[in-house]
């Protein structure tokens, strides 16, 4: 009988018996919060002449989404792994971890005086991470995956795991799926030893990843075969262009009347990725596109939308010094030398917006010397794209900018939806290109948000704004909606990473016997 698994955010995989292939079943946590801010990075094994190195270039492991038990040893010790294309090394905790290595310390950790089938081997490990470096030593054990056991597997007990992203991770390692070209230390990988014991039925795997937030069942990955429930019309094949990762050819992507990457490029399928990571360049047009801005711009224009109402309502007829103060957002004292101040140079800002002003002589009192700075603009930049909100005095001083433009905003007869309109283009101009994060749209523009192509060996695949779009719940809060888009530059690009929000469109077969991907309309 098949084991079942468990797993964080969107889920997949297998359970079954030998005769037929395997399968595992996951089931899917709800997310509840974006977990990473950037995707593998691909810098060191994506060398222009070869894919083997040293370390796999993988960052944030809180950006995958499917997980899945295996077992270790015998008996057999259990531990919840990453099923990763991205990557072809199997690690996992050691019992003898460092003793300030608290993610270790967090989770199951595998012990090799407990497994009558270990074997010892020593030769050193590391992988490279932003935050440092995770190593350890390779050992030999028997791994117990989809039901089966695998003899004499090769895998990594990590000693130290850097920062903090492993602390609170849901998983307790990994388990790589890609070529044997890239693996750490040249350990064999999971499937090729799968596939060299025979205990495949055909060499391949696939995927199915359940977008459905709602569906208890988060997917399935399926070894040594396809289940045709879980797609719809023919598997186009596209074969792999470079063994490591699972890289392709992709012809082109298409933006409403944009065109990127139109002499084609290379990527990749990840399922260690959950977003769809590019050149900065060229995410940057697509995230414009769609209207999506950083998370600190989506701050911004969430203060705009909150109080500008209010604002409004206040300038005629209360002193604009204490209108902050009466809603709040500032100190009700001590705030008339810094109105002036603030606003001042915000006006400088706007000198260029056709929305403000139109046809009225500025106050050249109002602009200061060119390359001045807006305190609040200073301070936005540097809040974290992730923090629950703005601090006081970051609102203090946005409010009072607000306030003077406002002012004069009304007196040159813009409207209200002109004022909000120019702000939130202030908001997107002001922070461009200063947070490395996701960026963020307005889950209420998802209806009239455009469709994203990707060309496959001449054939479209189609994104739609629900599909490309990740929806962030929160008890207590509203909604946030992520762009499923973010930059990434590479050595050797233009790469493209497509990661769950492709994979969970449309279903994916990784045939390793004929070094070919399959994609088909997810069912």
């Amino acid at each position: 009988s098949c084991k079942m698994i468990r797993a964080l955010v969107s889920v997949f995989l297998l359970a079954g018996c030998l005769a037929e292939p395997l399968r595992i079943s996951l089931k899917k946590v709800p997310a509840n919060q974006l977990q990473a801010r950037t995707t593998r990075p691909y810098l060191h094994a994506l060398a222009k002449n070869s894919l083997t190195g040293s370390s796999v270039p993988l960052h944030n492991f809180l950006d995958a989404q499917y997980f899945g038990e295996i077992g270790l040893g015998t008996p057999q010790q259990l531990f919840s792994v990453i099923f990763d294309t991205g990557s072809s090394n199997l690690w996992v905790p050691s019992s003898n971890c460092a003793l300030f290595n608290l993610a270790c310390h967090l989770h199951r950790k595998y012990n090799a005086a407990k497994s009558q089938t270990f074997k010892a081997n020593g030769t050193k490990f590391a992988i490279e991470y932003g935050s440092g470096s995770l190593d350890g030593y390779i050992s030999v054990d028997t791994l117990t995956f989809g039901g089966v056991k695998v003899l004499n597997q090769g895998f990594a007990e990590a000693v130290n795991e850097p920062g903090l992203a492993f602390v609170a991770a849901k998983f307790d390692g990994l388990l790589g799926m890609g070529f044997p070209q890239i693996a750490v230390a040249k350990v064999v990988p999971p499937i090729q030893n799968m596939i060299d014991q025979g205990l495949l039925e055909e060499p391949v795997f696939s995927f199915w990843l359940n977008r459905d937030p709602d569906a208890p069942n988060g997917g399935e990955l399926v070894l040594g075969g396809v289940d045709p429930a879980h797609f719809k019309g023919e598997q186009l094949w596209v074969p792999v262009t470079r063994q490591g990762y699972w890289q392709f050819q992709l012809d082109s992507m298409q933006v409403g009347a944009s065109k990127l990457c139109p002499n084609g490029c290379a990527a990749i399928a990840d399922t260690g990725t959950s977003l769809i990571a590019g050149p900065t360049d060229e995410v940057a047009s697509i995230n414009k596109a769609i209207g999506a801005s950083s998370a600190v711009a989506m701050q911004c224009k969430s203060i705009v939308q909150e109080y500008l109402p209010l604002i409004i309502s206040a300038v005629e007829d209360m002193p604009l010094d204490a209108i902050c103060g009466t809603l709040g957002l500032c100190p009700a004292a001590g705030m008339a030398a810094k109105v002036e101040s603030v606003s001042r140079r915000l006006m400088s800002r706007l000198g260029g917006q056709k929305a403000i002003l139109a046809g009225r002589t500025r106050d050249t009192t109002l602009l200061p010397e060119q390359g001045s700075a807006v305190p609040a603009w200073a301070k936005l930049m540097s809040a974290n794209s992730q923090a629950a909100g703005v601090q006081a005095g970051v609102l203090c001083d946005f409010c009072q900018a607000a306030v003077q433009y406002v002012k004069i905003a009304l007196a040159s007869n813009e409207t209200v939806e002109q004022i909000a309109n120019a702000m939130g283009d202030l908001c997107d101009s002001a922070f461009a290109g200063l947070d490395a994060g996701p960026s963020q749209v307005e889950c209420k523009k998802l209806p009239s948000m455009p469709n994203i192509t990707l060309k496959i060996a001449g054939r479209d695949f189609i994104l739609t704004p629900e599909q490309y779009v990740l929806k962030i719940e929160s008890a207590g809060a509203d909604p946030q909606c992520i762009s499923g888009f973010m930059g990434l530059d590479v050595p050797v690009g233009p790469l493209w990473i497509l990661g769950d929000i492709f994979l969970g469109a449309y279903h994916t077969v990784f045939d390793v016997g004929q070094s070919r991907l399959g994609f088909a309309d997810a069912a």
